[in-house]
């Protein structure tokens, strides 16, 4: 049998699923999925293989209108995923009317691949709305085919993930076999403490804050790490901090609980948050963070 493989690129606008179904397909909590818009900011590969196949899944930041330099270097991530896709997934979710960017709308109109189109958080829906929105979007975007799935209840996940290998073109692998992701361990450090401050803090901060890993030390038993949270004001390093420390505590007690299950490792977690003046607005510090790639 012909070897497969190529480049499954998943986009849509802000917190309609793309996070929850690459974790789906590659069974690691690759992505970080909370109820908040723009939680993924960087394009991050998962590698699914198998004997006679290699997907290689591509999620990227929500489409929004760029309102600073971090906003803008996110929707480039999104712009490289139309470049080298085999198959495009343009996930919606039920009760979604359009893309938040007309040319990114008209590119995936306009695909010469083939064209997947997800309408997710079916179980938020009943059969009336769910075949109105059918013929919505069939109209709307003709050259793909239209299926309906709920990510988070695993709905016709394996059936897209068999349509996705039956589409693949014949090719050896891109990445070795062992591999589940592009991203360094730093990555998925940062990715899971910048996950608990999405999750426990409100209003600007979760948006205002970079991770930066300074050290990562491993060992037989334990990984030993320190991480640095950056934010862009000292009254935010204080909300992060929290009353005697207890704030950040809290994230890291979290973030190392998922950090173990994730390296099979016991980790030792060293936290420390640093102010770093308007650095989404500062191209070599974005460049430094692994933005404007």
């Amino acid at each position: 049998m012909a070897h497969k493989a190529g480049f499954v690129n998943i986009i849509g606008n802000p917190n309609v699923g793309k996070s929850t179904l690459m974790n789906a397909f590659v069974g690691e909590k690759l992505s970080i999925i909370t109820s908040k818009a723009q939680t993924t900011r960087h394009r991050i590969l998962g590698i699914v293989n198998g004997e006679d196949f290699q997907v290689i899944l591509s999620d990227t930041p929500g489409i929004i209108k760029p309102a600073y330099e971090l906003q803008a270097s996110m929707m480039d991530f999104v712009k490289s995923a139309f470049d080298d896709a085999d198959i495009l997934i343009y996930m919606v979710e039920i009760g979604e009317r359009e893309l938040k960017d007309e040319a990114f709308f008209n590119k995936i109109t306009n695909a010469k691949i083939p064209v997947l189109l997800l309408l997710n958080k079916i179980d938020k829906s009943n059969q009336e709305q769910l075949e109105e929105q059918v013929q919505s979007w069939a109209t709307k975007v003709p050259n793909a085919e239209i299926i309906a799935i709920s990510a988070l209840e695993g709905f016709n996940v394996k059936e897209i993930f068999d349509r996705i290998i039956e589409l693949l073109p014949e090719s050896p692998a891109f990445y070795p076999k062992d591999q589940l992701t592009d991203k360094p361990e730093r990555f998925f450090i940062n990715e899971t403490i910048r996950e608990k401050i999405l999750m426990h803090y409100k209003k600007e901060i979760p948006y205002a804050v970079e991770i930066d890993t300074e050290e990562f030390f491993e060992e037989d038993e334990i990984i030993r790490v320190r991480s640095v949270i950056m934010v862009e004001r000292e009254t935010q390093k204080g909300i992060i901090i929290g009353h005697k420390g207890s704030a950040l505590k809290r994230v890291g007690v979290e973030a190392r609980k998922d950090l173990e299950k994730f390296f099979g490792k016991q980790i030792h977690l060293e936290l420390y948050v640093k102010v770093n003046k308007n650095w989404r607005s500062n191209q070599r510090q974005l460049k430094r963070f692994g933005y404007n790639q």
